[in-house]
């Protein structure tokens, strides 16, 4: 099946959903004892996820049992090894809270991490040291991610409204910067299939897309939530697909007009 997860920051309840031709149904849910403020699947077992919550904790869990979390880790921002229940290592030198983590697609081992200390920095698990500083914003950069297309190429969405492009070879200057929200934006992610197309969605309650190569870089703006727009991501599967959820406790579901059109 495909899963699409949501979230709960105030009970800490996490909901699989699973979308079939008739569309949604409730296929597992787990309770938590705070609340439940990220979520990510394993890219390696389709059963398997990772949240996190207000109590400081990574769970790890198995969708396909009914039960409680598989482990729990307590501890700081660290890199875990689920088969051994311990950290691997702990990676310091953020100097405020870290919103987001990424993974490179292309270099293994390799991961970029974005802070209320306004920089997006670039890490190896090689070295517990910080490989590359980018003072990406003048402003909380609360989301960041990974282009699946260039392995130097990054984007930040910050509390200053804007996206901005990165290649890591020089980060002087963006590359791009793309303007149009009207409050901070909480979420980018690039497309899977298009190698210049990415979307955000921001506290405006507005999901935007964007193609950074055009001269008119805004696709299109989609404002279906009441409250703030604060979890996104783009299908793997399905090179249309869009999810994305709000403070007004909905997960939306569909096919932007720009994604449906030819390029």
């Amino acid at each position: 099946p495909r899963f699409i997860y949501l979230f709960s920051l105030g009970c800490g309840t996490l909901l699989i959903l699973d979308q079939n031709e008739s569309g949604l149904r409730l296929f597992r849910s787990f309770d938590w004892n705070d609340g439940l403020f990220d979520v990510t699947w394993s890219e390696n077992n389709e059963h398997v996820l990772v949240t996190c919550s207000g109590d400081g904790s990574l769970q790890l869990w198995d969708t396909a049992k009914a039960v409680g979390p598989l482990q729990v880790y307590k501890e700081h921002t660290q890199e875990w090894d689920p088969t051994v229940g311990k950290s691997l290592c702990t990676f310091r030198g953020h100097e405020s809270v870290i919103y987001s983590t990424i993974w490179s697609p292309h270099i293994p081992g390799c991961f970029a991490s974005a802070s209320g200390d306004q920089t997006l920095r670039i890490w190896d698990v090689k070295s517990t040291g910080v490989r590359i500083v980018v003072p990406a914003h003048h402003a909380e950069i609360l989301s960041c991610d990974w282009c699946k297309y260039n392995e130097n190429l990054l984007v930040t969405g910050a509390v200053d409204c804007s996206l901005r492009g990165w290649d890591l070879r020089n980060v002087r200057q963006p590359v791009f910067e793309l303007l149009g929200h009207t409050y901070a934006v909480r979420r980018v992610k690039f497309s899977p299939f298009h190698a210049s197309v990415l979307a955000s969605c921001s506290y405006d309650f507005t999901v935007r897309f964007w193609n950074f190569s055009k001269p008119d870089p805004l696709l299109e703006t989609v404002e279906h939530h009441t409250e703030f727009t604060c979890g996104l991501d783009l299908s793997l599967q399905s090179p249309t697909q869009v999810a994305d959820c709000a403070w007004d406790e909905t997960i939306k579901i569909y096919d932007p007009v720009c994604l449906t059109m030819p390029a």
